[in-house]
């Protein structure tokens, strides 16, 4: 009886590019690809290749399944102590366009996205230098005693480690509190490259790759479940692209805590890369494609159809990617930096989406679990 990992695909493999030919067949057989392979991914001219066989991976592990889910983002604060070149986001202490959140208000905020039953909120914000871990610790736990069936995914691990310094406490201890206070898992944030080269340049006033990776592994350990994120099109080369695909590979065999990785596509405008020009769509779905290629330990690969339009979000379905994020309801930080798409989505508009890309909808929870809907209540499946 053939397994997942050894039948064969539906259409046989074809390509103009004999370097890929070797590529193939690791990937019809299921073994791991190398860091040279992933520079080759990377570099060659058949995307449609390159596209298929991240397909083939993502049929294996999915079927025609594509993900999505009803949450809301909260940012509480655009005030930030980081002047990342990267970022549109981010305001000094002083500056007059600066916003903090009321405790009160945050929750209020919430409320207004769960018009169609909220299941998740997203919360990410700045590293602001003088609300203390209180605050988010009260936010947090303010949200949880308010909407109790709401999964509360906060703080990326540039937030956490920053709120335990804060704090005065461990990491460890910082991650314990969270865990206390209602978190129930991290996003994927600020990885952006784990090159130093290139972190040195776009994010040096963050913690370095290796303060991320280490901080992703004690979540982990703490229980919680994160994602993971990487930034590209900006001043980074393939090899970089690939060794920040091979240092999430390695973390998610030590912990199997990561649950889905996120490409990023840089948006320039507004930000001090602004000279720097767009990614291309060619550049979005090769990166979906090798990001399914080459993790081949991480259960889901989003398209986030915020950056990339709903229209490549779509197409990347084909191209590896089995998730294309939620509802979002309100999103500032990438529309701050030129972001053109919608500040939300409808429920039933991302169902379309995914329908005619020829997939069949999955509304899941942050955990991947199923969801059944009852009018405006939700069940959800364990």
């Amino acid at each position: 009886m053939q397994t997942p990992l050894t039948q064969k695909p539906r259409h046989g493999f074809q390509t103009d590019d004999p370097l890929l030919e070797p590529i193939a067949e690791k990937v019809q057989r299921g073994e791991r690809l190398t860091f040279e392979d992933g520079v080759t991914l990377y570099r060659s001219g058949d995307i449609l290749a390159v596209g298929w066989m991240a397909n083939l991976v993502r049929e294996r592990l999915h079927g025609d399944l594509a993900y999505f889910n009803v949450n809301r983002h909260i940012n509480p604060t655009n005030v930030c102590v980081a002047s990342c070149r990267l970022c549109a986001f981010g305001r000094k202490k002083g500056d007059p366009d600066t916003y903090t959140m009321a405790l009160e208000e945050a929750w209020e905020t919430a409320g207004q996205g769960l018009t169609e039953a909220v299941t998740e909120f997203h919360i990410v914000g700045g590293l602001h230098p003088d609300l203390p871990f209180e605050y988010f610790m009260e936010l947090v736990s303010g949200l949880k005693q308010r909407y109790p069936q709401v999964h509360i995914k906060a703080f990326t691990m540039v937030e956490v480690a920053f709120l335990a310094k804060r704090g005065k406490m461990t990491i460890e201890e910082a991650l314990e509190r969270m865990k206390a206070a209602g978190v129930d898992s991290c996003p994927g944030g600020g990885a952006e490259i784990f090159s130093d080269r290139v972190r040195h340049i776009i994010c040096d006033h963050k913690i370095d790759g290796s303060e991320w990776l280490d901080t992703a592994r004690l979540a982990h350990k703490a229980g919680l479940k994160s994602n993971a994120t990487m930034l590209y099109g900006h001043i980074e080369n393939d090899e970089d692209r690939v060794d920040h695909l091979l240092k999430l590979r390695a973390v998610q065999d030590e912990t199997n805590g990561f649950q889905t990785f996120i490409p990023l596509s840089f948006h320039p405008d507004n930000t001090a890369l602004g000279h720097l020009p767009k990614s291309t769509g060619m550049t979005d779905i090769r990166q979906i494609a090798v990001s399914r290629l080459m993790l081949d330990n991480f259960p889901h690969i989003k398209s986030y159809w915020q950056m990339v339009t709903p229209k490549m979000a779509q197409i990347s379905l084909r191209f590896g990617a089995d998730d294309i994020d939620g509802t979002v309801i309100e999103e500032k930080i990438y529309h701050d930096a030129g972001a053109e798409t919608p500040q939300g989505m409808r429920r039933r508009d991302l169902e379309r989406l995914i329908t005619e890309a020829g997939r069949i909808p999955f509304e899941r929870d942050t955990l991947y679990r199923e969801v059944t809907r009852s009018e405006d209540s939700f069940t959800i499946a364990v």
